[in-house]
């Protein structure tokens, strides 16, 4: 193979191995998606303690969220070796950040109370407290663990989650009630989703139809090889890499012509080729599974409790539309000319005013910890640049942007970066200003990139590895991943004694505690050397086929696996990719380095963060006695 044929073969494969790494990240509550509407972000305020109070206009003062216990009422936000990030400051930034999207949220809420005032629909209290009670049974907690970790994980005190998740949902539900209906078709069509028969079965997935007609009469004249085939031709990558298995077919949940299709196979039989999402799908039955023999009564009420939940989602969207088309909302916010006229109003509703100091005050509430994190970061990097006299220039940040285009293939014609069309791409994917995208993304990694990029270099040895991962062979296996040692120790007992790879498929399918191994009977991807895992890569690697290793433990997790043989290694010469690895394998140290640097920079701050209630010391010194980290009180800083 020539150098250009291999460096074109590998162009694609290239990117499959890189990352870019944006800056900005944002964790939901899950079942807030309860409550999503227009365009995914509707929350509601509780109209508290009477619904019948929220519709009439209020003042600046009245209208001010609900404070967090223990939050900080003065000025400070945090100190960060001494530099001070003022309250003004960091709602200036959570307004800059997420204005236009809370203000849609507030107005949202003044819409939902205003229209539930006008049709008489009122939650109590006590209908709070019982939904409230009802979430936490339905995750196995009791109601203060529920509370604890909605506080400790989302950052969601019992306050917010009752006045901006339960009382919404509530009140959509007594609004939407007549659509929440259940039908007996439906529960059954929800039952058979999960508790009816299933089909196990291999998938093959082109594009293109004449090459599906060309696999599908391979697969058909011999059905056996269609695992094979699959590795080999497959364009659905994941399952492909394990032979085309896909998870147990179920009805009622996918395109329903895959699943007649499914249905109607028998044990070893290929099916017709499926159109499907401007695609072609081949399949092979492997077996068909019983229904679980679950009676409808032990299970109905959880059924139809799930099918309310799915048809409020969607009649929440309907009541919502309805809402604001009978509303009169004027966006000051966005309108310079009404900026004029109503200063410090951000928009009103129905008359009603809602001011920029609430708007502060709730983005502030929301997203202040969050934002002022970031803050921290950004002053912590501006003061090493500055100890350290390194600048971040215009041509610093350029070389950035061009780099992650690069990245991300975003290239023209001639190869070069495509910056307009990167910018407009992640922006629009991150849902966020040029001038956002370049101050909290690009800046910061410019900064750091600077920082570290001096200590970074590709040693051979490095390059032979990374060949070696991409390229080389890999150990196919089987595995069970098992929580506990004493299990895994009668699993790995019971497979020994019957070392068949049928039943070490019975055994992953019945213990496994990882779900896709347990669903396709211990299928894994292929394991290759210097993946991240050297202790399972070495025992993968000692084994032959049919051979069963001895238990691995990762973590809290042990596993067994079962060999079933090699792949081999790609027909590419070192010399032909060598330039590829050795950019890969420097943007990866890179971006290790970065973070290092970073957590460098991090451990020798203070850092009081009033907004959090916590304070860091810098990392003693070399004999130094070093102070606790302690829990600032910031009701009294």
């Amino acid at each position: 193979m020539s150098s250009t044929d291999a460096e074109a073969a590998m162009r694609a494969a290239e990117w499959k191995h890189r990352f870019v790494w944006f800056g900005i990240a944002a964790t939901v509550l899950a079942i807030a998606v309860l409550i999503r509407m227009s365009q995914g972000d509707v929350a509601v305020q509780a109209a508290a303690p009477q619904a019948a109070a929220a519709s009439a206009p209020r003042s600046a003062e009245e209208s001010q969220p609900l404070p967090r216990p223990g939050r900080p009422t003065h000025d400070v936000m945090a100190l960060i070796n001494g530099k001070d990030i003022s309250r003004k400051d960091l709602t200036d930034a959570c307004v800059q950040r997420y204005g236009e999207d809370v203000l849609e949220s507030i107005v949202n809420k003044r819409l939902i109370t205003n229209h539930c005032t006008n049709h008489n629909i009122t939650v109590t209290q006590a209908e709070i407290d019982a939904e409230i009670d009802r979430m936490a049974k339905r995750f196995q907690l009791g109601r203060e663990q529920w509370l604890e970790m909605l506080q400790k994980e989302r950052g969601v005190t019992a306050a917010e989650y009752a006045r901006d998740i339960v009382w919404p949902t509530l009140a959509l539900r007594k609004l939407a009630d007549k659509q929440l209906q259940v039908s007996q078709e439906e529960l059954q069509k929800a039952y058979e989703q999960e508790f009816g028969p299933m089909v196990r079965a291999r998938l093959i997935a082109v594009g293109n139809a004449e090459k599906a007609k060309q696999i599908h009469a391979q697969v058909s004249a011999h059905p056996d090889s269609f695992a094979k085939v699959a590795i080999e031709q497959s364009e659905d990558v994941n399952s492909a890499s394990i032979g085309g298995m896909i998870q147990p077919i179920r009805r009622h949940v996918g395109d329903p012509k895959i699943e007649a299709e499914a249905f109607r196979l028998q044990p070893g039989q290929v099916s017709a080729i499926i159109p499907a999402a401007q695609q072609f799908i081949i399949l092979k039955c492997d077996e068909h599974i019983a229904a679980q023999p679950m009676p409808m009564a032990q299970v109905q009420d959880r059924l139809v409790e799930r099918i309310k939940e799915e048809k409020l989602r969607d009649a929440a969207t309907g009541i919502f539309e309805k809402v604001q088309q009978t509303a009169v909302v004027q966006n000051v916010y966005n309108n310079p000319e009404l900026s004029k006229t109503m200063p410090g109003v951000v928009a009103t509703v129905n008359g009603d005013r809602i001011t920029m100091q609430e708007l502060g005050a709730e983005c502030l509430l929301r997203h202040g910890e969050e934002v002022l994190e970031g803050e921290i970061s950004r002053t912590l990097l501006e003061q090493e640049l500055k100890a350290t006299g390194v600048t971040v220039t215009q041509a610093d940040i350029d070389a950035e942007m061009v780099h992650a285009a690069e990245l991300a293939g975003v290239v023209d014609a001639k190869g070069d970066a495509d910056l307009p069309k990167w910018i407009e791409t992640v922006t629009a994917e991150q849902g966020v200003s040029k001038e956002r995208y370049l101050r909290d993304s690009v800046w910061p990694s410019a900064a750091l990139k600077k920082l570290s990029a001096k200590g970074v270099q590709v040693t051979e040895e490095d390059i032979a590895k990374g060949f070696d991962a991409n390229y080389g062979e890999r150990v196919r296996c089987r595995a069970i991943v098992l929580s506990n040692q004493r299990q895994a120790q009668d699993v790995w007992n019971k497979a020994r004694q019957n070392p068949s790879l049928e039943y070490f498929g019975d055994l992953a399918a019945e213990y496994s505690v990882e779900p896709t191994s347990k669903a396709l009977r211990g299928e894994v991807p292929p394991l290759g050397r210097y993946g991240g895992q050297d202790t399972l890569e070495n025992e993968a690697f000692k084994l032959q086929n049919g051979e069963l290793s001895q238990i691995i433990q990762l973590g809290d997790k042990f596993i067994i696996l079962r060999c079933e043989g090699r792949t081999e290694r790609m027909d590419i010469e070192l010399k032909d990719v060598r330039e590829i690895l050795r950019r890969d394998i420097f943007e990866k140290k890179l971006r290790m380095t970065m973070g290092q640097k970073f957590e460098e920079i991090n451990s020798r701050a203070r850092v009081d963060n009033y907004l959090a209630g916590t304070t860091q010391d810098p990392a003693p010194k070399p004999g130094a006695v070093r102070e606790d980290t302690a829990v600032l009180p910031t009701a009294t800083r």
